[in-house]
C-alpha cells in the first residue's frame, strides 16, 4: 500500500449529517409556546444534524435564512383555514428537501396537507402539541386526513403521558407514542438583567403575581381577574390577544383595575425579569387546548411556586400539586384565590415549592434532556426502514 493510500485509509469517513425537516406554523420571533419549543429544539439539533424549518411567513413573500445554524424557510400565506395559515409553496420545498426525517408539529391542518401533497414517503414524525378542542367542525372535517397522517407516522411525540391517556385522537396510536416533555434553556432565563428586576419591584406594589399567555378563551384569565377581588397583591399579565378589551372591562367592573396590569406581548428575553420579580406564577387555563404550559417551566426555572389547574393535559404534570406549587379546579376563581392566599401567607412554603420547582426543571425539563431524548428517537428511526403504508 502506498503512503498516500495509507493516509487515505486512516482518514475518518465523514458521515452525512441527517436532514431533519420540521414543518410548523410559525417560527421565532413569532411569539407562542409551540414556536418557542420549535426554536429551542432546532437550535440544539443544528449542532449535530442538518436542521431545517418550513413555516408560514408573518410578512409577504417567501424568505429563507440561516438562524443560529438552522435553515428557516418562511412561506407566503395565501389564505387561512380556520385560523391556520395555508402556504402552497411549502409543498415544493418539502418535496425538494431530500429529508431523512420530516417532523410535523400539530395541530396544523395545512402542514399535514402540505406533507401529503409533497409525495414524501420517508420517515415521518409528529409532535402532538394539542388536540383540536374548540374548533369541533374543523376537527370533524379534517379528522379522516389527520388519522391517515397518524397511520403514516413512524413515531408520535406527546409532551406528557397524561395527554396520551386522555386524547381521543391518540387512543388508536398509543403504540407509536413516545413521551418527550418540553425543555427550556435554563441558563439563559436564569441570567436576567437584575437592574430590570429591581425596577419592576419598585414600579409595582408587592406582593407580585405573574401570568403569561395569549389573551384567548382557554387561558382562563377571567377567573384569575375575578379572584383578585380578595387577593391583596398586584397581578401582572404579559400577553395580548382578542380578549384584552373584555378582560380590562372585567377588571374595572370588579374593582381591581388598579391592581391588574396588562403589559401586552413581549419577547421571551423581555419576560425573564418579570419571572424573577414575581412572588407567585399563576396559570389559570381551563381547557385541554392548554396541553402543557411552557411558561410554567420558565417560572419554575426561576425558583417560583406555581398555581395551576387540574386539566386532563400536561399542565398538572409540569408543576406538581403540593410539590412545586398548588393545583386547583379549572373555572374556579375562589379556588385560585384560596391557593394564592395560602402561598402569600407562608413564605417558607413559597421557598420550599420554589426550590423544588427549580430542581424539577433541571431534572426533567431542560433543553438538553429534551434534545437527547429526541435525538435518540431519530437515531432509532434512522437505523430502521420507514413504514411502507404511506397512503
Amino acid at each position: 500500500m502506498s503512503s498516500m493510500q495509507s493516509a487515505a485509509a486512516l482518514e475518518p469517513v465523514s458521515a452525512k449529517r441527517p436532514v431533519i425537516v420540521h414543518v410548523g406554523k410559525f417560527y421565532a420571533p413569532h411569539v407562542g409556546g409551540i414556536e418557542t419549543h420549535l426554536e429551542t429544539l432546532c437550535r440544539g439539533l443544528g449542532k449535530s444534524m442538518d436542521a431545517r424549518v418550513i413555516v408560514a411567513n408573518d410578512g409577504r413573500g417567501d424568505h429563507e435564512a440561516i438562524i443560529e445554524g438552522v435553515t428557516v424557510s418562511r412561506h407566503a400565506i395565501q389564505f387561512n383555514l380556520a385560523g391556520a395559515p395555508v402556504c402552497p409553496s411549502m409543498v415544493k420545498k418539502i418535496r425538494r428537501a431530500n429529508a431523512d426525517i420530516v417532523h410535523v408539529h400539530v395541530p396544523n391542518p395545512a402542514g399535514i396537507l402540505a406533507v401529503m401533497a409533497s409525495g414524501y414517503r420517508g420517515r415521518l414524525v409528529t409532535t402532538w402539541h394539542s388536540d383540536t378542542v374548540r374548533q369541533r367542525r374543523l376537527a370533524q372535517m379534517f379528522g379522516p386526513l389527520q388519522r391517515r397522517h397518524l397511520r403514516n407516522c413512524d413515531a408520535i411525540i406527546a409532551t406528557s403521558r397524561n395527554y396520551v391517556e386522555s386524547s381521543l385522537d391518540l387512543r388508536n396510536f398509543t403504540d407509536r407514542c413516545s413521551v418527550i416533555p418540553y425543555g427550556i434553556e435554563v441558563d439563559e432565563i436564569r441570567r436576567p438583567d437584575f437592574s430590570a428586576v429591581e425596577a419592576i419591584r419598585e414600579r409595582y406594589a408587592g406582593p407580585l403575581l405573574l401570568s403569561v399567555g395569549r389573551l384567548v378563551y382557554y387561558k382562563g384569565f377571567e377567573y384569575l381577574v375575578q379572584a383578585m377581588k380578595r387577593i391583596a397583591a398586584t397581578l401582572i399579565i404579559v400577553g395580548d390577544g382578542p380578549l384584552r378589551a373584555s378582560l380590562e372591562r372585567l377588571a374595572r367592573a370588579v374593582g381591581v383595575a388598579e391592581r391588574v396590569v396588562f403589559l401586552g406581548e413581549m419577547q421571551p428575553r423581555e419576560i425573564a425579569p418579570y419571572y424573577h420579580a414575581c412572588d407567585i406564577f399563576v396559570l389559570a387555563s381551563i381547557a385541554r387546548s392548554e396541553a402543557f404550559g411552557i411558561v410554567q417551566l420558565e417560572a419554575m426555572a426561576c425558583g417560583k411556586p406555581v398555581v395551576n389547574t387540574q386539566l386532563a393535559s400536561g399542565v398538572p404534570f409540569a408543576s406538581l400539586n403540593e410539590v412545586t406549587g398548588l393545583t386547583v379546579e379549572p373555572c374556579n376563581a375562589e379556588a385560585i384565590e384560596h391557593a394564592v392566599n395560602r402561598l402569600l401567607a407562608d413564605s417558607e412554603l413559597r421557598t420550599r415549592f420554589g426550590e423544588a420547582a427549580k430542581k424539577r426543571v433541571d431534572d426533567e425539563f431542560s433543553s438538553s434532556t429534551m434534545l437527547r431524548r429526541t435525538v435518540e428517537l431519530y437515531q432509532e428511526l434512522l437505523s430502521s426502514e420507514p413504514r411502507r403504508t404511506r397512503t
